[in-house]
């Protein structure tokens, strides 16, 4: 959410944002809506301290005539004040689907189509063989079984099995400790998460379709960054405490509203999933928020060069960027069988979007309060990046190369038929 008074102080670039971001929302009513609501505040507080000073002429006096005046009064407050419920519930709505304003070097555009890359790492593997892709290969070397997965599951659902179950253990652990040696709390964070995280976060009230909702007003998270940010709404930390640096480990779950028809095949889009989900709270500085979006962005880089993983590195367009986005990366990892790059990392800061909804400040060395800045960062994403490690460690004998990073924690160098 973006403070009010730099709404109308930069209305124009506002509006700018939404047309960048293709965010339907009036912004001119906006402003109208809250004209009637600061008009509507002054008058209610000024009847207010009307209806003190009248409420103490009637206790000396007792004069009839006051109570008569007090009694329409406070008839005309409970009026005004009705109204100002109406309009504030339809300011406040309003205010939830403004946009943050993009970096000015976030490029325009209407889809992934138009991310930019900008940077490349690692050789793309060359073959003398016939390259299988992960759903053959996972299928021959029994790491998942799709068929009682889905009759479980339903669609897209899947068991992972022997080194399919132990390569995502491993590298859980591995990206885990990576982190932890960096400074970065491990959290196990829950995935159902209360109503007010989704909408602090910006994945409510846009992001509906695609969030699963329980019976018990709860909702099932897609990222550990919706209970983590949650974890300090409506609190102040000191200054001294910052930056909080976050490792999580959450289930995740998302609807995949919309994607009918799309990748529904293997393990790439499922409703179910696994997430080590980097997660800051910076200053509110923006050469702060800059810096630690590299550096969590180079935190996921340093893993898939640890697993020598080729992938290159795209800013995401603004057509292309969440509601309260500033600016976001994607890591795209080759798959051999695709012959193209597969997003498995996503990174992203908001400035003080999603802690002005939440509520969360800080206090600052002059005592005075801000609004902190947020930031977070997909380190690894299971099973999808199963799909490039199996397909770029393919042998020609079908047999699958252990990453060497992973072997202690596998306690095998291949994986074979059983």
């Amino acid at each position: 959410m973006l403070d009010i008074n730099f709404i109308r102080q930069n209305l124009k670039e506002i509006k700018e944002a939404a047309r960048k971001k293709h965010v339907a929302v009036d912004l001119d009513k906006l402003v109208v809506v809250d004209d009637e609501r600061r008009s509507l505040i002054k008058t209610i507080d000024d009847m207010r301290h009307q209806q003190n000073v009248v409420s103490e002429e009637i206790a000396k006096t007792k004069d009839q005539h006051k109570i008569s005046e007090m009694q329409k009064l406070k008839k005309e407050l409970n009026d005004l004040e009705a109204r100002l419920h109406v309009v504030e519930s339809e300011f406040n709505l309003l205010m939830l689907q403004v946009p943050q304003v993009p970096h000015e070097s976030v490029p325009e555009g209407e889809s992934d189509a138009d991310n930019k890359p900008v940077k490349l790492w690692g050789e793309i593997p060359k073959f003398d063989f016939p390259v299988k892709d992960h759903i053959t290969l996972m299928k021959e070397l029994d790491l998942v079984d799709f068929e009682r997965g889905a009759k479980v599951a339903g669609f897209r659902g899947y068991f992972l099995k022997n080194e399919g179950a132990l390569l995502s253990f491993a590298l859980w652990q591995f990206t885990i400790n990576h982190l932890v040696k960096k400074g970065f709390i491990p959290l196990v964070a829950p995935s159902l998460v209360k109503e007010n995280s989704f909408v602090g976060t910006g994945w409510l009230p846009q992001g509906k379709e695609e969030i699963y909702h329980t019976q018990d007003d709860l909702y099932l998270a897609g990222t550990a960054e919706v209970p983590v940010m949650g974890m300090y709404q409506d609190e102040i930390l000191a200054e001294s405490e910052l930056p909080k640096k976050f490792i999580a480990f959450s289930p995740c779950f998302r609807r995949e509203a919309g994607s009918y028809g799309k990748d529904t095949k293997g393990i790439y889009r499922l409703h179910e999933f696994m997430k080590v989900e980097q997660v800051i709270f910076c200053k509110s500085d923006t050469d702060e928020s800059v810096k630690w979006h590299e550096e969590i962005t180079r935190n996921s880089e340093e893993i898939l060069q640890a697993l020598k993983l080729p992938y290159r590195v795209v800013v995401n367009c603004a057509g292309d960027l969440g509601l309260g986005q500033v600016k976001k990366y994607d890591i795209e990892t080759w798959i051999p069988a695709q012959q193209k790059y597969g997003e498995t990392h996503s990174s992203s800061y908001f400035y003080d979007f999603q802690t002005r909804r939440l509520n969360i400040k800080y206090r600052d060395q002059n005592g005075k309060l801000q609004f902190a800045h947020s930031l977070n960062n997909t380190a690894l994403a299971t099973p999808r990046v199963l799909i490039q490690l199996l397909e770029n460690y393919q042998q020609k004998d079908g047999t699958i190369s252990v990453p060497e990073v992973l072997q202690p924690y596998l306690g095998s160098k291949i994986i074979s038929k059983k």
